[in-house]
């Protein structure tokens, strides 16, 4: 087979992205601007690696991913980036996911950081980047990103998705609504499903993450006034997709977080904490102090039901399940034990996946 012949009419550093500077929104220009782009990607997981391939093969600059977790086979149906023989080598996602960037494209700066982002350190993580995207799976972390976005000015992309259905708000800050205007705060473990207890197909994380890398370039390039200041919701399966104006939420009652300037998790306020309890290999995980919780145990036990090994069981004082090797207890004030691990980010990560936020 003969190769094609290069683009001679592009300079050599824009010749891989030939097709991508064709398109008249982006442009030789806009290609440059990418190329100088700086992203802190935060989650590595089913958005987190259609996010992190597509920024890399589009040729943005530098690429910082955080993830805490490994490689599960039960990621491969819809975390592109990996494979069976990562598993097999008992990789990080960030570590798989940087190895396998590097090959589709050597040119772009990629720097994989294996940590839980948590209060301690986003605000170094995030210090030299122009934009930050969500790939993460809670909504602590969600709030945590919305924080240091806004007190820093940096622009971030939320995406989330479940099932058949997503959402994503580009929020840009002092412009926009922040996360806080529409969501002021979490709701509890019970209403908030997860990908490991009420499903997700491929489709939907590529359609949601493929939207949010869109909204990425338009920040990168500079072209804020082309963002969509919207809440978008997507249901992949009947086709339904509609935008939301979450502007009239913006300034009718001060928020916490952009009106007040109370940056409560960044400041460690309402982070969950983890004790490691001595002899017993296992870690809690508590509510924020003074944060207000009600915990449906009914509501827990059928969610901890659809991925429990054998029986869930439970009493007016708690709920447990066996779990991938876990033992996984919650308890009536919001605490949990997770019981199989000394690491508090594997129990974050166990408690993430099957409990929720």
């Amino acid at each position: 087979m003969t190769a094609q012949p290069s683009d001679t009419s592009l300079p050599p550093e824009l010749e891989r992205y030939s097709r991508q500077v064709l398109c008249e929104r982006i442009g030789a220009d806009g290609q440059r601007r990418l190329m100088d782009g700086r992203v802190l990607l935060v989650g590595c997981g089913a958005l987190g690696t259609v996010l992190a391939t597509t920024l890399v093969r589009a040729g943005v600059g530098f690429v910082r991913i955080c993830d805490r977790d490994d490689i599960d086979l039960n990621n491969l149906q819809r975390q592109v980036l990996f494979d069976e023989a990562d598993i097999a080598r008992g990789l990080p996602k960030a570590i798989a996911a940087a190895d396998k960037l590097r090959l589709a494209n050597s040119a772009v700066t990629i720097e994989p950081v294996v940590a839980d982002v948590n209060c301690d350190n986003i605000e170094r993580l995030a210090g030299d980047v122009q934009l930050i995207l969500d790939g993460t799976d809670n909504f602590e972390t969600r709030y945590l990103i919305n924080d240091v976005a806004v007190k820093s000015g940096t622009p971030w992309v939320y995406g989330a998705v479940i099932g058949t259905t997503g959402l994503l708000m580009p929020v840009l800050p002092g412009e926009t609504a922040c996360l806080r205007c529409v969501f002021e705060a979490a709701p509890p473990p019970e209403m908030s499903p997860t990908c490991d207890t009420a499903g997700v197909i491929g489709p939907v994380v590529n359609v949601v993450a493929s939207l949010q890398c869109v909204e990425a370039f338009k920040l990168l390039m500079g072209k804020r006034e082309e963002v969509n200041r919207g809440l978008t919701t997507i249901d992949v399966w009947s086709g339904r997709v509609s935008q939301l104006s979450v502007q009239p939420v913006r300034g009718d009652a001060p928020c916490l977080c952009c009106g007040r300037r109370d940056f409560a998790y960044l400041d460690g306020k309402m982070m969950s904490s983890t004790t490691t309890l001595c002899g017993r290999n296992a870690v809690q995980i508590a509510p924020a102090a003074g944060a207000a919780v009600r915990v449906d145990f009914d509501a827990i036990a059928e969610k901890l039901a659809k991925a429990a090994r054998g029986p869930v069981s439970r009493s007016r004082f708690m709920v447990r399940a066996d779990i991938d090797g876990y033992s996984v207890t919650v308890f009536a004030d919001g605490r949990a034990i997770i019981k199989g691990t000394k690491i508090a980010d594997e129990a974050r990560t166990v408690y993430a996946k099957y409990v929720g936020q």
